[in-house]
């Protein structure tokens, strides 16, 4: 079972599974696992969706026995990452923890949906459960966008990230600039003219983050290898890419599973890639929140703690508890 909606497009859509083409794919962050859901895309009847019921009850049980980082363990942490930032001169690396929220008797999963839909108007959102996983995310950092017809291919640099009424800081421009240059770099090897847009402010609910965007035609057959150099980006692993995902591994207390991965969507006329952040793995008597910030050598380990702190109520605030 997946419903999902496009960013600005309030159509509750689903795959129908009556053929074997991939219609959704969720990658995982270390690309190893998928999730795949097969068949044409169709819009589910309103009227209908209104008489399902998705709730905790028909979710398998959280065996996982994960105790979640506490305030000072992650400080802890971080301040250890923040060295080594510095001590490699490294722009830029990310670090993420998982919120492990138990505190309910019943969720239903069908109305959180909806309420995370009317929050994130901009975004991809979906939920799924196909027996063993069950996610549910909202995010609107898009990792590429092909159009079938023109060939045209989309990106764009998300990075930096603060609550809307707060200004920029140098930590946040310093942050999204080697996203922007990655991206940059990585097209210029396929295509001679790439269009590149000012950075701008992206808001995401309660939070705005610094987003520059990137236009080019590529050639079809290289629009995989595209999306496979393209991630994981800065904007969820850092640079280099290989040193910071070993370091990654060595300090996060968690696999971070299909969060920071990708979100594969086939349509008639494109094919898009979604990050996916701001989700959360849904059990029958826990959601484990996966949130994570960009960290620098002029990174405040309390601060980046608020942020993911902030980043989880994207899941949180919309939760139909009771």
């Amino acid at each position: 079972m997946i419903y999902f909606k496009f960013p600005f497009d309030e159509r509750l859509l689903s795959a129908d599974e009556k053929n074997t083409k991939n219609a959704v794919t969720f990658f995982s962050y270390n690309s190893l696992e998928q999730i795949s859901f097969s068949g044409d895309i169709f819009e589910i009847d309103a009227a209908e969706f209104a008489h399902t019921s998705i709730n905790n009850k028909s979710l398998i049980s959280d065996s996982t026995a994960s105790s979640a980082e506490t305030k000072e363990e992650y400080c802890e942490t971080l301040q250890k990452v923040i060295e080594v930032i510095k001590e490699n001169h490294l722009p830029k690396m990310v670090y993420s923890r998982r919120k492990i929220f138990t505190e309910f008797t019943s969720i239903d999963y069908k109305e959180s949906f909806k309420n995370l839909c009317e929050t994130y108007p901009n975004a991809f959102r979906y939920l799924f459960n196909d027996g063993k996983n069950a996610w549910m995310g909202a995010f609107s950092e898009v990792l590429g966008k092909f159009n079938k017809t023109t060939h045209e291919f989309e990106t764009m640099a998300l990075a930096g990230t603060l609550p809307v009424s707060e200004e920029w800081s140098n930590k946040e421009i310093e942050e999204q600039k080697p996203v922007t240059n990655y991206i940059q770099d990585i097209l210029k090897n396929y295509s001679d003219n790439v269009q590149q847009s000012e950075t701008y402010d992206h808001i995401s609910g309660n939070i705005k983050h610094l987003r520059t965007d990137f236009k080019t035609s590529i050639k079809p057959e290289d629009l995989d290898q595209i999306i496979q150099d393209l991630h994981p980006t800065p904007a969820v692993c850092g640079i280099p890419k290989d040193f910071c995902n070993e370091n990654i591994r060595k300090y996060e207390k968690f696999p971070r599973e299909f969060y920071a991965g990708y979100i594969k969507v086939e349509t008639q006329q494109s094919i898009l890639y979604f990050v996916n952040l701001r989700c959360a793995r849904l059990y029958k008597d826990s959601v484990h929140i996966f949130v994570g910030g960009g960290i620098t050598a002029q990174s405040n380990p309390d601060k980046e703690w608020r942020e993911t702190e902030l980043k989880s109520e994207a899941i949180l605030k919309n939760l139909a508890i009771f």
